[in-house]
Protein backbone atom coordinates (compact mmCIF):
# COMPACT_ATOMS: atom_id res chain seq x y z
CA UNK A 1 0.00 0.00 0.00
CA UNK A 2 2.96 2.56 0.47
CA UNK A 3 4.97 1.42 -2.19
CA UNK A 4 1.61 2.19 -4.37
CA UNK A 5 1.08 5.56 -2.76
CA UNK A 6 4.48 6.80 -3.46
CA UNK A 7 4.78 5.28 -6.68
CA UNK A 8 1.57 7.41 -7.43
CA UNK A 9 3.14 10.37 -5.58
CA UNK A 10 6.13 10.39 -7.67
CA UNK A 11 4.38 9.97 -11.35
CA UNK A 12 2.39 12.88 -10.27
CA UNK A 13 5.46 14.95 -9.15
CA UNK A 14 6.77 13.80 -12.92
CA UNK A 15 3.70 15.16 -14.47
CA UNK A 16 3.70 18.28 -12.88
CA UNK A 17 7.46 18.51 -13.25
CA UNK A 18 6.70 18.28 -17.52
CA UNK A 19 7.82 21.38 -19.06
CA UNK A 20 5.15 21.06 -21.73
CA UNK A 21 2.50 21.92 -19.28
CA UNK A 22 4.75 25.05 -19.04
CA UNK A 23 4.45 25.87 -22.45
CA UNK A 24 0.47 24.71 -22.95
CA UNK A 25 0.01 27.69 -20.26
CA UNK A 26 1.61 30.08 -21.87
CA UNK A 27 -0.10 29.27 -24.90
CA UNK A 28 -3.08 29.55 -23.52
CA UNK A 29 -2.31 33.04 -22.42
CA UNK A 30 -0.89 34.09 -25.78
CA UNK A 31 3.19 33.70 -25.61
CA UNK A 32 4.55 32.15 -28.44
CA UNK A 33 7.72 31.17 -29.31
CA UNK A 34 10.34 32.05 -32.13
CA UNK A 35 12.24 28.69 -31.60
CA UNK A 36 14.28 27.58 -35.36
CA UNK A 37 12.51 24.39 -36.51
CA UNK A 38 14.87 21.66 -37.73
CA UNK A 39 13.76 19.99 -40.76
CA UNK A 40 15.16 16.43 -39.07
CA UNK A 41 13.63 16.07 -36.15
CA UNK A 42 11.15 18.62 -35.84
CA UNK A 43 8.96 17.87 -33.12
CA UNK A 44 11.74 16.40 -30.47
CA UNK A 45 11.02 18.81 -28.13
CA UNK A 46 7.76 17.58 -27.64
CA UNK A 47 8.25 13.43 -28.63
CA UNK A 48 11.38 13.57 -26.05
CA UNK A 49 10.51 15.70 -22.96
CA UNK A 50 13.90 15.82 -20.84
CA UNK A 51 12.98 13.64 -17.49
CA UNK A 52 12.53 16.22 -14.84
CA UNK A 53 13.57 14.05 -11.74
CA UNK A 54 17.13 13.46 -13.63
CA UNK A 55 17.13 17.44 -14.69
CA UNK A 56 20.40 18.25 -12.51
CA UNK A 57 22.99 20.56 -13.60
CA UNK A 58 26.67 19.09 -13.15
CA UNK A 59 29.23 21.31 -11.38
CA UNK A 60 30.88 22.62 -14.59
CA UNK A 61 27.68 23.05 -17.00
CA UNK A 62 25.25 26.00 -17.06
CA UNK A 63 21.86 25.74 -17.85
CA UNK A 64 21.23 28.03 -21.29
CA UNK A 65 17.65 28.86 -22.43
CA UNK A 66 16.28 26.44 -19.63
CA UNK A 67 18.24 23.53 -20.96
CA UNK A 68 22.17 22.66 -20.89
CA UNK A 69 23.36 22.67 -24.40
CA UNK A 70 24.28 25.86 -27.08
CA UNK A 71 22.94 29.12 -26.76
CA UNK A 72 23.50 30.17 -30.11
CA UNK A 73 20.86 28.62 -32.18
CA UNK A 74 18.49 30.11 -29.52
CA UNK A 75 19.59 33.54 -29.94
CA UNK A 76 18.71 36.18 -33.36
CA UNK A 77 15.80 37.65 -34.57
CA UNK A 78 12.97 36.18 -36.56
CA UNK A 79 11.81 37.07 -39.93
CA UNK A 80 8.81 36.55 -41.92
CA UNK A 81 9.01 33.02 -43.66
CA UNK A 82 7.59 29.18 -44.00
CA UNK A 83 8.44 28.94 -40.03
CA UNK A 84 7.46 32.71 -39.00
CA UNK A 85 4.46 34.23 -40.98
CA UNK A 86 4.17 37.48 -40.79
CA UNK A 87 2.85 39.19 -37.36
CA UNK A 88 -0.85 40.42 -37.29
CA UNK A 89 -1.69 43.86 -35.85
CA UNK A 90 -2.43 43.01 -32.48
CA UNK A 91 0.84 41.01 -31.88
CA UNK A 92 3.96 42.72 -30.17
CA UNK A 93 7.66 41.31 -30.55
CA UNK A 94 9.48 41.01 -27.37
CA UNK A 95 12.55 40.12 -25.44
CA UNK A 96 13.06 39.47 -21.94
CA UNK A 97 13.70 42.75 -19.92
CA UNK A 98 17.15 41.67 -18.32
CA UNK A 99 19.20 40.20 -19.86
CA UNK A 100 20.95 36.60 -18.00
CA UNK A 101 22.85 37.35 -14.95
CA UNK A 102 25.68 34.94 -15.03
CA UNK A 103 26.23 34.75 -19.02
CA UNK A 104 25.07 37.54 -20.16
CA UNK A 105 22.57 36.10 -22.38
CA UNK A 106 19.94 38.40 -23.88
CA UNK A 107 17.42 35.57 -24.78
CA UNK A 108 15.29 35.09 -27.31
CA UNK A 109 12.70 36.85 -29.07
CA UNK A 110 8.97 36.07 -28.81
CA UNK A 111 5.71 36.95 -29.41
CA UNK A 112 2.92 38.45 -27.34
CA UNK A 113 -0.82 38.00 -28.24
CA UNK A 114 -2.21 39.47 -25.01
CA UNK A 115 -0.52 42.50 -24.15
CA UNK A 116 -2.80 42.40 -20.96
CA UNK A 117 -1.48 39.37 -19.47
CA UNK A 118 2.24 40.23 -20.45
CA UNK A 119 2.24 43.65 -18.43
CA UNK A 120 0.43 41.83 -15.59
CA UNK A 121 2.42 39.02 -15.08
CA UNK A 122 5.77 41.22 -15.45
CA UNK A 123 4.13 42.96 -12.55
CA UNK A 124 3.69 40.13 -10.63
CA UNK A 125 6.96 38.34 -10.88
CA UNK A 126 8.35 41.90 -9.88
CA UNK A 127 6.90 41.50 -6.74
CA UNK A 128 9.86 39.25 -5.56
CA UNK A 129 12.48 41.44 -7.10
CA UNK A 130 15.13 43.61 -5.03
CA UNK A 131 13.67 46.57 -6.48
CA UNK A 132 10.02 46.18 -5.24
CA UNK A 133 11.08 45.23 -1.55
CA UNK A 134 13.44 48.37 -1.76
CA UNK A 135 10.38 50.07 -2.58
CA UNK A 136 8.08 48.04 -0.07
CA UNK A 137 9.69 47.71 3.28
CA UNK A 138 10.82 51.44 3.46
CA UNK A 139 7.41 52.92 2.52
CA UNK A 140 5.44 50.51 5.19
CA UNK A 141 8.16 51.31 7.80
CA UNK A 142 8.06 55.10 7.32
CA UNK A 143 4.29 56.07 6.80
CA UNK A 144 2.02 52.78 7.97
CA UNK A 145 4.03 50.70 10.88
CA UNK A 146 7.52 49.76 11.78
CA UNK A 147 6.62 46.86 13.96
CA UNK A 148 5.19 45.08 11.11
CA UNK A 149 8.09 46.00 8.57
CA UNK A 150 10.83 45.14 10.92
CA UNK A 151 9.51 41.57 11.40
CA UNK A 152 8.86 41.26 7.38
CA UNK A 153 12.36 41.54 7.29
CA UNK A 154 12.52 38.62 9.31
CA UNK A 155 10.57 36.09 7.36
CA UNK A 156 12.12 37.39 4.16
CA UNK A 157 15.66 37.02 5.20
CA UNK A 158 15.05 33.26 6.53
CA UNK A 159 12.54 32.79 3.85
CA UNK A 160 15.35 33.43 0.63
CA UNK A 161 18.00 31.24 3.10
CA UNK A 162 16.20 28.23 3.37
CA UNK A 163 14.84 28.29 -0.31
CA UNK A 164 17.97 28.88 -2.07
CA UNK A 165 19.62 26.57 0.13
CA UNK A 166 17.25 23.95 -0.70
CA UNK A 167 17.57 25.22 -4.60
CA UNK A 168 21.80 24.26 -3.67
CA UNK A 169 20.24 20.77 -2.29
CA UNK A 170 18.18 19.74 -5.12
CA UNK A 171 19.84 21.33 -8.10
CA UNK A 172 17.23 20.71 -10.04
CA UNK A 173 17.51 23.14 -13.46
CA UNK A 174 15.02 25.80 -15.24
CA UNK A 175 11.63 24.07 -17.45
CA UNK A 176 13.45 22.91 -20.67
CA UNK A 177 13.42 25.41 -23.71
CA UNK A 178 12.10 24.68 -26.09
CA UNK A 179 9.50 24.31 -25.42
CA UNK A 180 8.93 26.59 -23.27
CA UNK A 181 9.52 30.16 -23.75
CA UNK A 182 11.80 31.69 -21.84
CA UNK A 183 9.98 35.19 -21.24
CA UNK A 184 12.46 35.79 -18.77
CA UNK A 185 15.99 34.94 -18.69
CA UNK A 186 17.84 36.84 -15.24
CA UNK A 187 17.80 33.78 -13.39
CA UNK A 188 17.63 31.33 -15.58
CA UNK A 189 20.79 30.03 -14.93
CA UNK A 190 20.78 28.95 -11.48
CA UNK A 191 18.88 26.41 -10.12
CA UNK A 192 14.74 26.11 -10.03
CA UNK A 193 13.39 23.83 -6.81
CA UNK A 194 11.82 25.71 -5.16
CA UNK A 195 10.27 28.79 -6.91
CA UNK A 196 11.91 31.44 -4.50
CA UNK A 197 9.06 34.19 -5.74
CA UNK A 198 6.54 31.55 -5.19
CA UNK A 199 8.13 31.53 -1.41
CA UNK A 200 8.55 35.23 -0.85
CA UNK A 201 5.70 36.18 -2.66
CA UNK A 202 3.45 33.63 -0.58
CA UNK A 203 5.42 34.79 2.79
CA UNK A 204 5.74 38.18 2.57
CA UNK A 205 1.64 38.78 1.49
CA UNK A 206 0.55 36.18 4.40
CA UNK A 207 2.60 37.17 7.03
CA UNK A 208 1.48 40.96 6.33
CA UNK A 209 -2.24 39.59 7.00
CA UNK A 210 -1.11 37.92 10.00
CA UNK A 211 1.24 40.28 11.48
CA UNK A 212 -2.14 43.07 10.42
CA UNK A 213 -5.31 41.20 11.22
CA UNK A 214 -6.28 42.37 14.74
CA UNK A 215 -3.94 45.05 15.02
CA UNK A 216 -5.49 47.28 12.22
CA UNK A 217 -8.68 47.67 11.42
CA UNK A 218 -10.39 45.42 8.37
CA UNK A 219 -12.41 42.40 7.63
CA UNK A 220 -10.82 39.15 7.59
CA UNK A 221 -12.17 38.30 4.62
CA UNK A 222 -10.38 41.83 2.67
CA UNK A 223 -7.21 40.74 4.35
CA UNK A 224 -7.27 37.02 3.28
CA UNK A 225 -8.48 37.96 -0.26
CA UNK A 226 -5.88 40.13 -0.74
CA UNK A 227 -2.71 37.97 0.39
CA UNK A 228 -4.39 35.35 -1.72
CA UNK A 229 -4.57 37.07 -4.59
CA UNK A 230 -1.04 38.75 -4.31
CA UNK A 231 0.55 34.94 -3.62
CA UNK A 232 -1.13 33.52 -6.64
CA UNK A 233 -0.46 36.34 -8.76
CA UNK A 234 3.48 36.09 -8.06
CA UNK A 235 3.39 32.00 -8.43
CA UNK A 236 1.33 31.78 -11.54
CA UNK A 237 3.86 34.60 -12.88
CA UNK A 238 6.78 32.52 -12.18
CA UNK A 239 5.30 29.75 -14.94
CA UNK A 240 4.26 32.83 -17.64
CA UNK A 241 7.52 33.62 -17.19
CA UNK A 242 8.92 30.02 -18.41
CA UNK A 243 11.05 30.41 -14.96
CA UNK A 244 9.35 26.95 -12.97
CA UNK A 245 7.30 24.37 -13.51
CA UNK A 246 3.74 23.73 -11.93
CA UNK A 247 5.55 21.76 -9.33
CA UNK A 248 8.36 23.81 -8.33
CA UNK A 249 6.10 26.88 -8.17
CA UNK A 250 3.66 24.92 -5.69
CA UNK A 251 6.27 23.03 -3.86
CA UNK A 252 7.24 27.11 -3.13
CA UNK A 253 3.91 28.05 -1.91
CA UNK A 254 3.38 25.20 0.38
CA UNK A 255 7.56 25.29 1.84
CA UNK A 256 6.37 28.72 2.70
CA UNK A 257 3.52 28.29 4.86
CA UNK A 258 5.70 25.91 6.59
CA UNK A 259 8.32 28.25 7.32
CA UNK A 260 5.86 30.90 8.01
CA UNK A 261 4.02 28.40 10.25
CA UNK A 262 7.01 27.71 12.55
CA UNK A 263 8.57 31.53 12.53
CA UNK A 264 5.19 33.81 13.13
CA UNK A 265 4.86 32.59 16.69
CA UNK A 266 8.41 33.41 17.36
CA UNK A 267 8.40 36.82 16.00
CA UNK A 268 7.61 38.58 18.96
CA UNK A 269 10.36 36.72 21.17
CA UNK A 270 12.79 37.61 17.94
CA UNK A 271 12.11 41.38 17.85
CA UNK A 272 12.45 41.76 21.75
CA UNK A 273 15.57 40.39 21.79
CA UNK A 274 16.36 42.51 19.03
CA UNK A 275 15.68 45.55 21.38
CA UNK A 276 16.58 44.89 24.84
CA UNK A 277 19.34 42.14 24.82
CA UNK A 278 22.90 43.77 25.11
CA UNK A 279 24.48 40.94 23.34
CA UNK A 280 21.76 41.18 20.62
CA UNK A 281 24.18 43.23 18.04
CA UNK A 282 26.73 40.25 18.16
CA UNK A 283 24.44 37.48 17.66
CA UNK A 284 22.91 39.52 15.20
CA UNK A 285 25.79 39.72 13.03
CA UNK A 286 27.49 36.32 13.33
CA UNK A 287 24.05 34.29 13.24
CA UNK A 288 23.64 35.98 9.98
CA UNK A 289 26.95 35.92 8.67
CA UNK A 290 27.14 32.20 9.22
CA UNK A 291 23.70 31.69 7.25
CA UNK A 292 25.54 33.78 4.86
CA UNK A 293 28.20 31.09 5.15
CA UNK A 294 26.58 28.02 4.34
CA UNK A 295 24.49 29.43 1.68
CA UNK A 296 27.87 30.13 0.05
CA UNK A 297 29.47 26.66 0.28
CA UNK A 298 26.55 24.88 -0.89
CA UNK A 299 27.12 25.18 -4.57
CA UNK A 300 29.26 27.92 -6.92
CA UNK A 301 28.22 31.77 -6.96
CA UNK A 302 25.08 32.83 -8.47
CA UNK A 303 23.08 35.52 -8.72
CA UNK A 304 20.08 34.04 -6.30
CA UNK A 305 22.78 33.03 -3.76
CA UNK A 306 23.66 36.93 -3.79
CA UNK A 307 20.02 38.04 -2.73
CA UNK A 308 20.04 35.55 0.22
CA UNK A 309 22.98 36.82 1.04
CA UNK A 310 21.48 40.30 0.68
CA UNK A 311 18.43 39.70 2.59
CA UNK A 312 20.58 38.57 5.38
CA UNK A 313 22.69 41.40 5.00
CA UNK A 314 19.24 43.77 5.42
CA UNK A 315 17.95 41.66 7.92
CA UNK A 316 21.76 42.67 9.60
CA UNK A 317 21.38 46.32 9.32
CA UNK A 318 17.75 46.34 10.29
CA UNK A 319 17.99 44.23 13.45
CA UNK A 320 20.76 46.59 14.71
CA UNK A 321 18.97 49.42 13.45
CA UNK A 322 16.24 48.53 15.76
CA UNK A 323 18.03 47.84 18.62
CA UNK A 324 20.15 51.30 18.29
CA UNK A 325 16.74 52.96 18.23
CA UNK A 326 14.79 51.09 21.33
CA UNK A 327 18.52 52.22 23.44
CA UNK A 328 18.27 55.81 22.38
CA UNK A 329 14.53 56.21 23.26
CA UNK A 330 13.55 56.82 19.38
CA UNK A 331 11.78 53.46 18.83
CA UNK A 332 8.02 54.24 19.35
CA UNK A 333 5.36 51.78 18.71
CA UNK A 334 2.03 51.91 19.71
CA UNK A 335 0.95 51.17 22.93
CA UNK A 336 -1.61 48.03 22.88
CA UNK A 337 -4.19 50.18 24.83
CA UNK A 338 -4.62 51.92 20.96
CA UNK A 339 -5.12 49.03 19.25
CA UNK A 340 -6.71 48.35 16.63
CA UNK A 341 -5.11 51.10 14.38
CA UNK A 342 -7.20 52.81 12.02
CA UNK A 343 -6.05 54.62 9.07
CA UNK A 344 -6.42 58.64 9.28
CA UNK A 345 -8.63 60.54 7.02
CA UNK A 346 -6.91 60.67 3.96
CA UNK A 347 -6.17 64.22 2.94
CA UNK A 348 -3.98 66.22 0.57
CA UNK A 349 -1.31 67.33 3.42
CA UNK A 350 -1.16 63.13 4.22
CA UNK A 351 -0.43 61.99 1.60
CA UNK A 352 2.26 64.70 0.42
CA UNK A 353 3.58 64.31 3.46
CA UNK A 354 3.86 60.14 3.05
CA UNK A 355 5.51 60.82 -0.61
CA UNK A 356 7.83 63.48 0.30
CA UNK A 357 9.11 60.83 3.44
CA UNK A 358 9.19 58.10 0.89
CA UNK A 359 11.38 60.01 -1.84
CA UNK A 360 13.64 61.34 0.54
CA UNK A 361 14.30 58.29 2.04
CA UNK A 362 14.44 55.97 -0.38
CA UNK A 363 16.82 58.80 -2.24
CA UNK A 364 19.12 58.49 0.65
CA UNK A 365 18.69 54.63 0.17
CA UNK A 366 19.72 54.52 -2.92
CA UNK A 367 22.74 56.85 -2.66
CA UNK A 368 23.74 54.82 0.00
CA UNK A 369 23.72 51.84 -2.13
CA UNK A 370 25.63 53.48 -4.60
CA UNK A 371 28.04 55.05 -2.53
CA UNK A 372 28.67 51.55 -0.58
CA UNK A 373 28.57 49.86 -3.59
CA UNK A 374 31.96 51.77 -5.64
CA UNK A 375 33.56 51.72 -2.02
CA UNK A 376 33.16 48.22 -1.43
CA UNK A 377 34.08 46.36 -4.92
CA UNK A 378 36.96 47.34 -5.21
CA UNK A 379 38.56 47.69 -1.38
CA UNK A 380 37.65 43.84 -1.25
CA UNK A 381 39.52 43.31 -4.68
CA UNK A 382 42.56 45.26 -3.65
CA UNK A 383 42.20 43.06 -0.48
CA UNK A 384 42.40 39.77 -1.92
CA UNK A 385 44.25 40.48 -5.12
CA UNK A 386 42.01 40.34 -7.55
CA UNK A 387 41.69 42.52 -10.47
CA UNK A 388 39.00 45.37 -10.23
CA UNK A 389 38.56 45.73 -14.03
CA UNK A 390 35.96 42.87 -14.46
CA UNK A 391 33.35 43.78 -11.66
CA UNK A 392 31.01 40.40 -12.88
CA UNK A 393 34.08 38.15 -12.68
CA UNK A 394 35.01 39.36 -9.58
CA UNK A 395 31.90 39.23 -7.86
CA UNK A 396 31.67 35.74 -8.79
CA UNK A 397 34.62 35.02 -5.45
CA UNK A 398 32.51 34.36 -2.25
CA UNK A 399 35.20 36.33 -0.66
CA UNK A 400 34.22 39.28 -2.83
CA UNK A 401 30.56 38.92 -3.16
CA UNK A 402 30.05 37.75 0.59
CA UNK A 403 31.43 40.49 2.16
CA UNK A 404 29.98 43.11 -0.43
CA UNK A 405 26.59 42.33 -0.16
CA UNK A 406 26.43 42.11 3.96
CA UNK A 407 28.78 45.53 4.03
CA UNK A 408 26.73 46.94 1.60
CA UNK A 409 22.95 45.85 2.31
CA UNK A 410 23.54 46.07 6.51
CA UNK A 411 23.98 50.12 6.04
CA UNK A 412 21.23 50.17 3.76
CA UNK A 413 18.94 48.65 6.40
CA UNK A 414 20.35 50.21 9.15
CA UNK A 415 19.90 53.55 7.14
CA UNK A 416 16.11 52.80 6.16
CA UNK A 417 15.65 51.37 10.07
CA UNK A 418 17.38 54.34 12.12
CA UNK A 419 19.35 56.69 9.98
CA UNK A 420 16.29 58.13 7.44
CA UNK A 421 14.00 58.14 10.38
CA UNK A 422 16.19 60.16 12.75
CA UNK A 423 16.74 62.09 9.39
CA UNK A 424 12.83 62.83 9.53
CA UNK A 425 12.63 63.69 13.15
CA UNK A 426 15.21 66.26 12.64
CA UNK A 427 13.69 67.73 10.30
CA UNK A 428 9.77 67.23 11.40
CA UNK A 429 8.67 64.83 8.92
CA UNK A 430 7.86 62.14 11.13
Amino acid sequence: MATDLLKTFVQMCNYLQDPRHVARFQKVCGVKGTFPVKPSEPDRAESEPESPVLRKRGPDSSVVNGAAGDAKGMQGDITAGPDFPSVDPDTTRAKPLRKNSLTGDVGQEFLIHNKFLFYLFTFGTELGNEMFFIVFFPFLFWNIDALVSRRLIVVWAWNLFVGQSTKDMVRWSRPASPPVVKVEVFYNSEYSMPSTHAMTGTAIPFCLFMLTYGRWQYSFLFGFSVALSWSVLVCVSRVYMGMHSILEVITGFLYSLLILAFFHPLLETIDSFYMTDRFAPLVIIVSHVSLGLVAFSLDSWSTSRGDTAQALGTGVGAAIGTHVNYQLGLLLDPQLSSLPLTLPPISFSLVFLSLLRFVIGVAVILVTRMVMKAVTIPSLCRLFGLPTDDVRQARQHMKVELPYRYIVYSVVGFSCVSVVPLFFKIFSLA
